[in-house]
């Protein structure tokens, strides 16, 4: 017989029992008795997990009097094993076995075989099915491929019966109920407390035995098809590039997407009677099992591949294609995920969300600004995170210490409580800041904006007593959107920005897209071709520079919006001097445009540039009569200088922003800069930072332009300074770089009372 035709047979008569009016306990009692007929097993026995034990729920061939008696530990036994590692035991004789256990109330001593199955529920093991047979043998395949099998359908009726209890039923095991502590990277600084809610939820397969077979085999099919062409699709999205490496990965994913195998086991697993969702779990549950046997590293990688793609395999065929952004944030929530981008993160309601927790994520990746942008703090790096928390978990997410607690006891409740009670009345000491003018020690005027790129935004202005809005990130829109913005549509937010900024400076950056801030609409369409390393690749500038119409439409909505107004205008990633010409000139043929038409400009247009690409750096001095300010960009500089991908969790604690490397790199050009009237800031991620900030203006920057929630903090600094001692001081560390310039730099501030955390 079959692996598919034994449990058939099986699942026939379980199904028959399952529509039956018979108690939950008559069932599993019948159920031991079909699989013991059904592989000429001499005792079958079902032990369930309640109160973190496995309980002896029903047995053919033990004693019955151990029914409900008998209670194995997580771990404990072989029975224990199966369910603490979730994976199968064969074994022709169960007492050679270093984990084997003898329970002398079951009357088991005169069986010599064993085998058994984990019962799983969303990934956890929530009981244990085993057969035993007085002759020593191994189980065949078939038979070990039919418990598995019928595991699944037994997961499904004792969750119906409510024979286990929530927190098994939650997907936690023993170790799981109590509180647990994951450290990370800090990302984005900050406390929050919620539920933890999964970017991607779980799929819980609710139906397991199929009512039809053929129309079972139709929706895979159909899953199949659509599943292939979104990985054919990969290979013309911008991020997906196409150097060797990524072209690997590529093949593997169609390799296993074209798998006739992997296809064939799954439409067997349908024969055997099963839903297209079980039957794909199903194959998924063998492919873990291998997994956790194979030792060569790169095998292994692969076969994280095929799990992947069978995840979304069974995300198309269940219809659950959707983020949690979809169905809405119903409470207060940490959110869950292995990365973000920043156009998913923008989708989530910020007055719910209320930390992120990543497996991956970067210091300078994009979803880190937007983060910081909307006031979240973020963790990254967390290791095996989605496995170690479950949906409705109550999450404590501790920014400033790279810290999260998952299910909180009393005491770190109340630590946690009064540490956000002190985090609020320093940020109550900082707004008080709101319309003290930062001035140094020594009396010189700095110039603290903030950044911003939602009209929402506006408002922080006020609260906040920033001078303007130093960064206006305008692709914003463009991400939160299904469709290219029209003109009309910018021109309106523009215009709002501008109201609402009232006398307050605002310097519009022109649309930045490209690397990871890819948009669906324009895919494919951003050169024709994927690139093998985006972030240095066909964007920002030179995006809107070849696609001209998308910079047109942008200027001529900046344009309308500022008539009567100043318009500042800021060209991102310009990497000599020409592009910025090539922007410029585009800009005033609309100018001449308006004028042609009569219709009203702007009273003054300022233009500048943002310096992030280093080759600039070298050019700058020609550049300069042409340019009314610049702002340094401390985020693409830093991988730019170092060819760290900012984007590679592996690269995201290699490289210091208060290096020497960067720090005199940023001397040169504020030495360059010095003596025009050329503007010069600073408006990356690292101007937000105390301790970098107070190394940036003893280099000589005076204006940074930074998140709303530093403008307090850093106001707050700057009235501490003495800044020509800063400098001074800066001089000399830079001509003889110490070893460990931040610590130097950290020293230097706690010796004058000057709180640089």
């Amino acid at each position: 017989m079959t692996a598919t035709a034994a449990a058939r047979t099986i699942l026939t008569r379980l199904h028959e029992l399952m529509a039956s009016r018979l108690h939950a306990q008559g069932k599993l009692n019948q159920v031991v008795d079909i699989i013991g007929d059904s592989l000429d097993s001499e005792v079958c026995s079902i032990y369930l997990l309640r109160e973190g034990m496995l309980e002896l729920f029903a047995t053919r061939g033990l004693n019955q009097s151990a029914v409900h008696v008998t209670r194995l530990g997580i771990g404990e036994g072989l029975t224990g094993t199966i369910a603490q590692n979730t994976e199968t035991l064969n074994l022709a004789e169960a007492a050679t076995h270093p984990e084997f256990q003898y329970v002398p109330e079951t009357g088991e001593e005169k069986f010599h075989s064993f085998a058994g199955v984990p019962i799983v529920r969303r990934e956890r093991a929530i009981g244990v099915l085993t057969v035993q047979h007085v002759e020593p043998r191994r189980y065949v395949e078939v038979e070990i491929e039919a418990l598995q099998t019928v595991a699944m359908v037994l997961a499904e009726l004792i969750t119906n019966a409510g024979l286990v209890d929530e927190e098994t039923l939650s997907g936690r095991s023993a170790a799981q109920v109590g509180q647990e502590v994951l450290t990370g990277l800090q990302l984005v600084k900050g406390l929050g407390c919620g539920q933890a809610v999964f970017h991607q939820p779980r799929i819980v397969i609710e139906q397991t035995v199929a009512d039809d077979t053929e129309a079972e085999r139709h929706r895979v099919y159909q899953a199949f098809d659509r599943m292939r062409e979104q990985i054919d699709q990969m290979a013309t999205h911008a991020e997906f590039g196409v150097g060797e490496e990524h072209w690997h990965v590529l093949e593997t994913y169609k390799m296993f997407a074209y798998d006739e195998g992997w296809s064939r086991r799954i439409n067997e697993a349908i024969d055997a009677g099963l839903t297209a969702e079980a039957a794909i779990e199903r194959v998924q549950q063998r492919t873990r099992q291998r997994m956790r046997e194979i030792r060569d590293p790169l095998l292994a990688e692969r076969m994280h591949d095929l799990e992947d793609l069978a995840n979304r395999l069974l995300r198309i065929v269940s219809g659950q294609l959707g983020t949690a952004a979809r169905t809405g944030l119903r409470q207060d929530t940490i959110l869950i995920a292995k990365n973000l981008g920043p156009a998913e993160l923008l989708e989530y309601d910020k007055r719910r969300l209320k930390g992120v927790v990543l497996e991956e994520g970067s210091l300078t990746a994009h979803v880190v600004i937007v983060a910081r942008a909307m006031g979240v703090p973020v963790i990254g790096r967390v290791r095996n995170a989605r496995a170690l928390m479950r949906d409705g978990d109550q999450l404590l997410l501790d920014g400033d210490r790279a810290q999260v607690i998952i299910r909180p006891g009393t005491a770190a409740l109340e630590t946690f409580e009064a540490r956000l009670a002190r985090s609020r009345e320093k940020q109550a000491a900082y707004a008080a800041q709101r319309d003290v003018e930062p001035f140094s020690r020594d009396g010189q005027r700095i110039e603290v904006m903030m950044n911003a790129g939602l009209v929402e935004d506006t408002p922080m202005l006020g609260l906040t007593g920033a001078d303007g809005i130093g960064l206006f990130r305008t692709e914003f829109q463009f991400m939160v959107a299904d469709t290219l913005p029209s003109r009309d549509r910018q021109t309106r937010l523009y215009r709002d920005v501008l109201e609402g900024a009232g006398h307050r400076p605002v310097i519009f950056r022109t649309v930045d897209i490209g690397g990871d801030k890819v948009l669906p609409y324009l895919r494919g369409a951003e050169r024709g071709a994927a690139e093998e390393n985006p972030a240095m690749g066909w964007r920002a500038l030179r995006l809107a520079l070849e696609r001209d119409g998308l910079l047109k439409v942008q200027a001529r909505a900046l344009l309308e919006a500022a008539a009567g107004r100043s318009l500042q205008v800021m060209f991102p990633m310009v990497s000599e001097p020409w592009e910025f010409d090539a922007a410029r000139a585009l800009f005033e043929q609309q100018i001449a445009h308006f004028k042609r038409h009569r219709r009203r400009l702007p009273d003054e247009i300022q233009y500048g540039v943002m310096l992030e690409v280093p080759a600039l750096a070298e050019m700058l001095d020609t550049l300069l009569p042409r340019l009314s300010f610049i702002s340094i960009g401390t985020n693409d500089l830093t991988q730019f200088l170092f060819a760290a991908d900012r984007s590679d969790p592996r690269l995201a604690e290699r490289y210091d922003w208060l290096s020497p490397t960067i720090l005199r790199f940023l001397q040169r050009v504020v030495a360059t800069v010095r003596g025009s009237p050329v503007r010069l800031g600073v408006c990356g991620e690292m101007g937000g930072r105390r301790l970098e900030a107070l190394a940036l203006l003893a280099l000589g920057i005076r204006r940074l332009s930074i998140t709303p929630a530093a403008v307090g903090p850093i106001k707050e600094l700057v009235r501490r300074v003495d800044l020509a001692e800063a400098g001074a001081a800066m001089q000399g560390w830079l001509a003889a770089p110490p070893p460990d310039l931040r610590g130097v730099i950290a020293r230097w501030a706690e010796e004058r009372g000057i709180e640089v955390d």
